[in-house]
């Protein structure tokens, strides 16, 4: 007989939660003998919870892609959800939520937005506007039924994917605590409370709109809130492997939960092989005709392009253990190849300059300043993304989805004749990159190569092989 182990209390009703906390919770009370509750709050005005309500919690979750080289498709039937609860209509049954004893943990993804203040938030809001507001108000509900009793402090792990996201909503509550002018024991009682830096992975693309039937098909009810989403599942969480006592998630043997000291290097994998790939290849793959992420892996030419960029200038760039960073790329490579998930190219093209900056330049300035060389690949997937942004110049079909200013000072840049001088102000420009990397001349030389390639074949395979021959 399972007994309750503990309860949470979850921030957002979304579709990544319901795929990524629910299903891990879920499993641990099919699979261990770890039993819990989520009590789920609609963060904002609008929202799924009166749906949710309706399915009395319940919804299906399908598992859709390639593991381990296996075709993957699962159904599984998510029933953990207890309570929904609308703070903009049940603000008291909210705040009630915290008298629970059995509660222990506080989840959330309130995207990258929601862990800011709002101004207008005051105590008395029934509830405050932000997410910090609103949790706030819970805990300070919580330490004053309780007395601020140190036993009943919860472990906060929040899933917004912006770094250090644990550290920045603490920040964010003392602010509060501050604004507020709460008393010194509450604010000691909350610094009491366990707040994780948090790392998730996983593609969730939500409810099926095609082929509907196909999942319909079989249910025991008809399920409005089906969620689909690829069977890879990675959840890194900056803390104490204390808290594995009461969330013995490393016993889920297909469930990846890594409790760490550190968790930088996993970002660091995450941004530079997962995003970098993406970001290099967009470019590349819209200028070459190939619409989607799966269809690049289905093209010689890019698929080989990734492979090596991957493996030969990502990774070594990488400060790590060279077998674990290959098995992630060869995940992710599997990953981009599901057929289940159409992921456009032109969609994951916006703002392309600034996650250039942080997903793929530090790969290109690492093996350079580790190999003493220009990495190729990187430098050609650079010039590809200038020449894409400059619109008159390539005359591709697609629309610069990024920052009116980045947009019209590449219009300014590519008014410019002479490739050179385009390649200069490129590089010259401190405010795109955070410094002045024509001062690198073998990225300047190389880029200038690949840039006259790109601009002076039709199709970016045979610039690539032009560029290669140039280099050789």
């Amino acid at each position: 007989m399972k007994s309750i182990s503990t309860d949470s209390i979850q921030f957002g009703e979304g579709n990544f939660l319901r795929a990524f906390v629910n299903y891990c919770i879920q499993s641990l009370n099919e699979k261990t003998s770890f039993y819990g509750k989520v009590d789920v709050i609609q963060p904002l005005p609008n929202g799924m919870i009166e749906q949710l309500k309706n399915q009395k919690g319940k919804y299906h979750l399908f598992q859709e892609g390639v593991m381990a080289g296996k075709n993957i498709r699962e159904k599984q039937q998510i029933n953990c959800i207890n309570q929904m609860v609308n703070p903009y209509q049940e603000f008291d049954h909210y705040l009630r939520l915290a008298e629970n004893e059995n509660l222990n943990f506080i989840f959330s993804n309130t995207t990258e937005a929601g862990i800011a203040l709002e101004p207008s938030d005051v105590f008395e809001a029934r509830p405050p506007q932000s997410f910090p507001g609103k949790l706030t108000r819970l805990l300070y509900h919580r330490y004053q039924k309780f007395d601020g009793d140190p036993s009943k402090v919860l472990h906060v792990i929040p899933c917004e994917l912006i770094d250090k996201n644990g550290d920045k909503l603490l920040e964010k509550i003392l602010e509060i605590c501050d604004i507020w002018e709460l008393e010194e024991g509450f604010r000691s009682w909350i610094q009491k409370n366990h707040f994780y830096n948090t790392l998730v992975d996983r593609i969730v693309p939500g409810f099926p709109k095609k082929n509907l039937e196909f999942y319909k098909k079989d249910l025991p009810f008809d399920d409005q809130l089906i969620v689909t989403c690829e069977p890879f599942f990675l959840w890194v969480i900056e803390g104490s492997t204390d808290l594995l006592k009461i969330f013995p998630v490393d016993q889920l043997e297909n469930i990846n939960v890594r409790v760490v000291s550190d968790i930088g290097i996993y970002r660091t994998r995450k941004v530079r092989i997962l995003n970098g790939s993406h970001t290099t290849i967009v470019p590349i793959g819209l200028l070459h005709g190939t619409p989607t992420v799966s269809e690049t892996l289905k093209d010689d030419f890019l698929k080989n392009f990734l492979n090596q960029t991957l493996f030969e200038e990502v990774i070594p760039s990488i400060e790590f253990d060279k077998k674990e960073l290959e098995d992630y790329a060869k995940s992710v490579l599997e990953r981009f190849s599901n057929p289940f998930i159409i992921h456009q190219l032109e969609s994951i093209s916006l703002n392309s300059i600034s996650k250039f900056k942080v997903r793929v330049l530090p790969s290109l300035l690492s093996y350079y300043n580790k190999e003493g060389k220009v990495p190729k690949n990187l430098t050609f997937a650079f010039a590809a993304l200038i020449f894409f942004y400059g619109k008159e110049v390539s005359k591709h079909p697609y629309p610069i989805k990024d920052d009116p200013h980045n947009i019209s000072l590449f219009e300014e840049i590519w008014n410019e004749n002479e490739i050179e001088k385009v390649v200069e102000k490129t590089l010259s420009n401190s405010g795109l990159w955070g410094q002045n990397l024509a001062k690198i001349t073998p990225l300047k030389d190389t880029l200038n190569q690949a840039l006259k390639s790109i601009a002076l074949n039709n199709k970016i395979s045979e610039a690539y092989s032009v560029y290669q021959r140039l280099l050789s």
